[in-house]
């Protein structure tokens, strides 16, 4: 059975968290986890450019032959949803330019898939991403975040794969 590694990627202007994983069959293992960060100091493109730049270093030294990406919320503050979905579109390019495959996940369907509530609270999903990957570093509150991604894709990407089939056939 083939071994595929799965990136997840939690979007942020501040931190960008990622976690890497394998999954073999229904077998998930932890590879690594950090954050990615940007200089509050530099303009928004100066800001976005750290992010894509060292969030390539990370794809290129991990390998993921899948990525997932957490869906951006929309709150009340117009400015601060902007600035994070332009984070997020750098976060989707970079494993793009890598021919990676990228899925997208709403936060409640990652916190149902991992918890089995989609209004968990965040030390329910470190308690469960710790349950289901017993190594894991989570290094960072938006590195857990991100493992607990990878394993929502890790569990939905068989049901994906085979809605593309049925769709070109």
């Amino acid at each position: 059975m083939a071994v595929i590694r799965i990136i997840g990627i939690d979007p942020g202007l501040r931190n960008t968290g990622w976690g890497v994983i394998a999954q073999e069959g229904s077998r998930l293992s932890y590879v690594a986890d950090g954050a990615v960060h940007s200089d509050p100091d530099k303009s928004l493109a100066e800001r976005l450019l750290q992010i894509h730049a060292q969030l390539m270093d990370i794809l290129k030294l991990h390998a993921p032959d899948e990525a997932a990406v957490e869906e951006t919320f929309v709150n009340t503050d117009a400015r601060a949803t902007l600035k994070l979905g332009q984070a997020r579109g750098v976060v989707m390019l970079a494993p793009a330019m890598l021919n990676i495959p990228v899925s997208e996940y709403a936060p409640n369907m990652i916190k149902k898939t991992v918890v089995g509530a989609g209004h968990a609270e965040k030390d329910q999903v470190k308690h469960m991403v710790k349950l289901l990957l017993p190594k894991a570093q989570m290094r960072t509150a938006d590195s857990t975040d991100a493992l607990a991604i990878a394993i929502c894709h890790a569990h939905h990407r068989g049901s994906q794969n085979l809605a593309k089939i049925l769709a070109r056939s």
